[in-house]
């Protein structure tokens, strides 16, 4: 069992920025491709941005593109997320999640492909 544990949300100002990570218990962490995904209340949990096992591939929703960038660090089993020029429709709790993955540079943008997923953490962005 993989567990994910999250940190770094908070609250902001529009226009502010946050970096959340993502600690991995994992024994094999670079065997697993990683995401962000997000609900906001009301709403249904979306995708955000993947990354590759390797950190070669990543992939964004269109809503954070040019202002989120998703990495990982295998040495340290966690991955980030660091989110600039943040908007009030970025509030949301967050979440990552995981999946043992062979392909190195395979990336999932669908919640239902991943095995593992962290409790979430905050976003609050005020206008």
């Amino acid at each position: 069992q993989v567990q994910l544990v999250e940190s770094g949300g908070g609250l902001v100002q529009a226009g502010g920025s946050l970096s959340l990570s993502c600690a991995s218990s994992a024994g094999s962490f670079s065997m697993y491709a990683m995401g962000w995904s997000r609900q906001a209340p009301g709403k249904e949990r979306e995708f955000v941005a993947a990354i590759s096992r390797t950190g070669s591939n990543t992939k964004y929703a269109d809503s954070v593109t040019g202002r989120f960038t998703i990495s990982r660090d295998n040495a340290k089993n966690t991955a980030y997320l660091q989110m600039h020029d943040l908007k009030p429709e970025d509030t949301a709790v967050y979440y990552c999640a995981a999946r043992f993955q062979f392909a190195a540079a395979a990336t999932m943008t669908a919640g239902h492909e991943y095995n593992y997923w962290g409790q979430g953490t905050q976003v609050t962005v005020s206008s």
